[in-house]
């Protein structure tokens, strides 16, 4: 079966307006950007979308969303989430999330994991790691800090397309709203819930993590947190890779969801 070009949406949620990448055929996945924003259709959502149906939704006050000024956590974001899911009418969904991405996600199936199919967290933040530290990441300019979330520009197949024009202005216009949002949502504590390490442990639900080897962001030792917490869960690390391997291994990322969300339990 031939799948459908991807289009975008504005799904409506509590009265705030929802920009939605959807695309692709079979059972839906769910999948939440990172602190950067939503970066549109890219590669490895399109080799993805050969079997799922993918909804990428941008968070409130990211990118073309709505504000909700309500909102000051990522406990906030997580139950927006689930409403979302509602408002879409996507049933029980693969979940899929990245950095602040998977911190939302971490934070949705420890509150309803009834609601969520099989839950795949990359990179992700929400856990205070036991001996490093999460990156600061106010402190760089956002040249700086792209410098750290990719090991190597050469090996990335979209660096022209994502990152080799400069930005425009309504482009630094989003990427400033984007990390207002982000600061808002992260700061108190930074980039972490003391209390979630409690509550994982009640998801039983099947389990991907994956992390980059390289990760200047968030320290791997936090992959491994999450793997003892989530009871059928396992660790993937990607060598020569940092933090966004959706971007910087999109094709083995890809092979990594395919075969995880068709295959059997964890453990």
């Amino acid at each position: 079966m031939r799948r459908m070009r991807p289009r975008e949406e504005t799904i409506t949620v509590g009265g705030i307006g929802v920009h939605t990448w959807i695309g692709g055929q079979g059972d839906p996945l769910l999948v939440l950007h990172g602190a950067g924003g939503n970066r549109g259709w890219t590669r490895w959502l399109d080799l993805v979308s050969e079997r799922f149906t993918v909804w990428a939704p941008t968070h409130p006050g990211f990118g073309r969303s709505g504000d909700a000024d309500w909102m000051d956590g990522i406990d906030d974001l997580a139950r927006f989430q689930l409403w979302f899911i509602d408002a879409a009418g996507l049933g029980r969904p693969h979940l899929l999330g990245h950095s602040i991405g998977g911190w939302t996600a971490a934070e949705m199936v420890a509150m309803s994991p009834g609601a969520i199919n099989r839950l795949i967290l990359v990179a992700p933040v929400g856990l205070k790691p036991e001996r490093g530290e999460i990156l600061d990441i106010f402190f760089y300019s956002p040249a700086q800090l792209l410098t750290k979330t990719i090991h190597d520009p050469k090996t990335v197949p979209e660096w022209d397309a994502l990152y080799g024009t400069p930005p425009t202005p309504a482009q630094l216009e989003i990427a400033e709203r984007n990390r207002e949002m982000t600061a808002r949502l992260t700061w108190k504590p930074y980039m972490h819930n003391p209390r979630l390490a409690n509550f994982l442990p009640r998801v039983t639900n099947p389990a991907l993590i994956v992390w980059g080897r390289e990760d200047q962001i968030v320290p791997v030792e936090c992959g491994e947190q999450y793997r003892r917490l989530l009871p059928n869960a396992r660790l993937t690390v990607l060598e020569k890779c940092s933090h966004l391997p959706p971007i910087e291994q999109p094709d083995a990322f890809a092979r990594l969801v395919l075969d995880f969300l068709g295959g059997e339990s964890c453990r």
